[in-house]
């Protein structure tokens, strides 16, 4: 996880705060991914592109009450990436998915709040791009619904700033990984 923070190059101010802060968070903390830690823990998402890499799949998750990508808590995987897909796949229900990149797609900060006797903690969230090998999804336990969202098109209205900030990057994302010229 280290490598993967030291490497990341961050697209702004706020992600590279996100950045240093979850660099220090894993360098000082033993059980950074487990749920027992008390100030926080690693949690690991996906940015979910169709089949064409022209949407993005969200989901609008049951306790929040936001949109927001896919992803969860890390548990006995072999390494992030696979968390990732993980719950990319556990969430959607769609059993095809790649990884379209090794490196960290993006990095977040955020507050969970408080709930049924779960003190408010923190995620330090490694996200990944992921392609969808179908448009076929099932909305699971987690979700109030899950959507594709055209990904050139603006999602400001119903999204926070960290998936404003992946959907700006997903084009040159997808240049990097050899999927656009």
């Amino acid at each position: 996880m280290i490598d993967l923070l030291r490497n990341h190059v961050p697209a702004d101010a706020t992600e590279e705060d996100h950045r240093e802060n979850t660099l220090g968070f894993v360098s000082r903390t033993a059980n950074c991914a487990s749920r027992e830690t008390l100030e926080g823990h690693v949690t690991a998402s996906a940015w979910i592109l169709s089949p064409d890499l022209n949407a993005v799949l969200l989901t609008h998750h049951k306790k929040l009450g936001r949109w927001l990508q896919l992803g969860g808590h890390v548990e006995n995987d072999v390494s992030i990436q696979a968390a990732a897909l993980r719950e990319a796949r556990e969430e959607s229900g769609i059993s095809k998915m790649d990884l379209l990149d090794e490196t960290l797609f993006d990095i977040d900060v955020h507050l969970i709040p408080e709930r049924k006797g779960t003190p408010a903690h923190y995620h330090y969230d490694f996200r990944f791009l992921i392609q969808a090998g179908d448009r076929d999804f099932t909305v699971g336990t987690e979700s109030n619904d899950l959507a594709w969202l055209d990904v050139t098109k603006p999602l400001e209205s119903l999204a926070d700033d960290s998936i404003v900030r992946m959907q700006v990057k997903t084009e040159t994302a997808l240049k990097r990984a050899g999927k656009l010229s």
